[in-house]
């Protein structure tokens, strides 16, 4: 029997992928970067520190430091999120589902720990949240076991009786490395890949998630 259901954030929760390539395209576009399709499908899912050290190597700027830009790429993003920021389907549904089950309910995200109070109270969702962790309170992000670990720390649960929820390759990578079951909930246009074969489940939206998956996912274990 599982105890807890940790979610990640952006592209799961909230459409926000849009966002981050919007504001690093604004603000690295100042610097005189042109962010490149190619290039960014490489930097989606690195930290915001990883990012703009990216961009600074590809092509040095002298203008601001590393740190100002990065919390420009950061602001703006939570500006979009204030404006924008949409609920992805299911997420009301799933969360009370696993409410019912007695779940307690987590956050691991890569994001900056700033976004996740906003993203929250825009979606509306704040008071189901019994742990929010972010990569800002762990010495390695995803693909690193170290978020969802601390996690299930925070939550007081072993993490063999944690599932989780992910949109990216590096977190599902980062969710089984730290012993806990997945469902792969890919982007519409990547449900086919390979590499989303690695979670314990796949499914197209979050709610489509149902009874016969916690019986696979109880098998499973």
């Amino acid at each position: 029997m599982f105890e807890a259901v940790i979610f990640d954030m952006d592209g799961l929760l909230i459409d926000s992928e849009p966002f981050w390539r919007t504001a690093e395209k604004e603000v690295f576009g100042s610097l005189g970067i042109q962010v490149r399709d190619d290039l960014a499908v490489q930097t989606s899912r690195m930290t915001t520190r990883e990012v703009t050290e990216y961009w600074y190597n590809y092509k040095p700027w002298k203008q601001r430091g590393l740190h100002e830009v990065e919390q420009e790429v950061i602001d703006r993003v939570g500006e979009l999120i204030d404006h924008k920021g949409t609920m992805m389907p299911g997420v009301i549904e799933l969360i009370q589902y696993f409410k019912k089950l007695g779940c307690k309910i987590g956050l691991a995200t890569n994001s900056p720990y700033c976004l996740v109070p906003k993203v929250l109270k825009k979606l509306e969702i704040e008071e189901y949240f019994d742990s929010t962790i972010s990569a800002d309170f762990v010495e390695k992000p995803k693909p690193y076991p170290d978020i969802y670990l601390k996690t299930a720390l925070e939550l007081d649960v072993r993490a063999a009786k944690c599932i989780v929820f992910e949109d990216s390759k590096s977190g599902i990578s980062a969710a089984l490395a730290a012993g806990m079951r997945v469902v792969a909930v890919p982007e519409s246009g990547k449900f086919y890949d390979q590499g989303f074969d690695i979670a314990d489940i796949k499914i197209r939206k979050l709610n489509d998630f149902c009874d016969k998956h916690m019986k696979m996912l109880n098998l499973a274990g």
